[in-house]
């Protein structure tokens, strides 16, 4: 993903083995390049999201792109859009891998539809001496040839923590098998239940926020409302991204509450059990909103 932090600044068991010998074959694309291959019920999307994490993003290959992102691809992470492929989003991109030259994403959970694709991932790698794991959630969409757009939140304030510490974070458990994900039916219930939980105010005690389970600081934000430019499910599972107006309270170091209505973009993918949230991963764009805060209390 781009780099915004400049803009605003014994697998023990043996069926597992067995599992992973029989759906990982050489990539002839590369020497030793190692690849899942998806089985033939693998949704669209998710065979293209597989090819941008394996064959574009962690092999740092900008020459595949062409294969399977739209030319008119548009990235929209945080209040930024890089439009085309090759005129915005490729040089971004291109831009934190020159940064952090070792980078490379690990993919924790997959959630697909016919023709969208949310992946919670984390993102990990070194620069200048220093080593940072921050995560994500981005949200593809597909027009069943190639992905044509994504919308995007990662957090960086928490990779400007660990860059600044000199501590790094540990990176959390993979997927074991993120693209053999499956395609299952839509939930409305879920959907709904959702919408409502996301008017609620900041901090969750059901969902991991950001960093807060490593921080200890919770982001008190107050909701007045909402707007959703990506909602869908597959089961239980919800994916979304969300912009939400109110005001924010506390949780970000040295700026105080605030009375004037702020924005707060937001993506997850959170699982609904018995009419409730109960587990789910959500990141926000806490620098964009530091960003505007600073420029409101100047």
């Amino acid at each position: 993903m781009p780099n915004l932090a400049g803009l605003h600044t014994n697998i023990a068991a043996q069926c597992f083995r067995k599992t992973f010998e029989a759906r990982t074959q050489i990539d002839p694309k590369g020497p030793n390049r190692m690849t899942t291959t998806p089985t033939n019920n693998t949704p669209t999307p998710v065979r293209l999201l597989r090819r941008w994490v394996v064959d574009y993003f962690n092999s740092h290959d900008a020459s595949v792109a062409h294969e399977f992102i739209a030319p008119s691809y548009a990235l929209e992470i945080g209040d930024h859009v890089f439009a085309g492929r090759d005129e915005q989003w490729l040089p971004a991109v291109a831009q934190q891998m020159q940064a952090f030259p070792g980078m490379g994403m690990t993919v924790h959970q997959i959630v697909s539809s016919h023709d969208k694709v949310a992946a919670y991932f984390s993102e990990h790698g070194s620069s200048n001496g220093r080593t940072a794991v921050w995560s994500g959630v981005a949200i593809y969409c597909s027009d069943g040839q190639v992905l044509t757009g994504c919308v995007a939140q990662e957090d960086y304030m928490t990779r400007q923590r660990q860059l600044k510490s000199g501590l790094c974070d540990a990176v959390e458990p993979p997927s074991p098998d993120p693209w053999g994900t499956p395609l299952l039916p839509p939930n409305m219930a879920a959907e709904s239940v959702v919408r409502e939980w996301l008017s609620q105010p900041w901090p969750s005690t059901t969902v991991r926020c950001d960093d807060e389970h490593i921080s200890g600081v919770p982001l008190v934000f107050e909701v007045h409302s909402t707007e959703f430019t990506e909602l869908f499910s597959s089961g239980d599972d919800v994916a979304f991204h969300v912009r939400q107006t109110g005001l924010y309270i506390s949780g970000i170091p040295s700026l105080a509450t605030c009375t004037i209505p702020m924005v707060l973009n937001g993506n997850g993918i959170v699982r609904v059990d018995q009419g409730k949230v109960v587990s789910g991963r959500v990141i926000r764009d806490r620098l964009g909103l530091k960003s505007r805060l600073q420029k409101a209390l100047a």
